[in-house]
């Protein structure tokens, strides 16, 4: 009965930000923490960043290099992902997904559709 729906995705110019957002429903008993993912084109799907619902802690994949930013509403249904200075090698689908673990940023078994981050001039 879970769902999440990401927005946000969009056209940029290298160098230019945009702003994520995942809305999760249907959570009932069990809350869950939520990371994101991307996709891009002829690569694996990879970790991009997760957060701790609990206490906010988050961690990021190496290549964010400090561009990113994932925060949570104090609802914590809702997580965003802040990206900046975003570069052509960013364009790729980006998922929100439940984890099954957190520290590592392992997707568990719920995923969004997915928005299409596209960085080009």
């Amino acid at each position: 009965q879970v769902q999440l729906v990401e927005s946000g995705g969009g056209l940029v110019q290298p160098g230019g930000s945009l702003r994520l957002s995942c809305v999760a429903s249907g959570f009932t008993s069990t809350d869950y923490d939520i990371g994101w993912f991307r996709q891009a084109p002829g690569k694996e799907r990879e970790g991009v960043s997760c957060i701790n619902k609990n206490d906010g802690s988050t961690n990021y994949a190496a290549f964010v290099k400090g561009r990113f930013t994932i925060s949570r509403d104090n609802n914590k249904n809702i997580v965003h992902l802040q990206m900046n200075n975003l570069q052509p090698e960013d364009t790729a689908v980006y998922y929100c997904a439940t984890l099954r673990n957190t520290e590592h940023c392992l997707a568990g078994d719920y995923w969004g559709q997915g928005t299409q981050v596209t960085v080009a001039s």
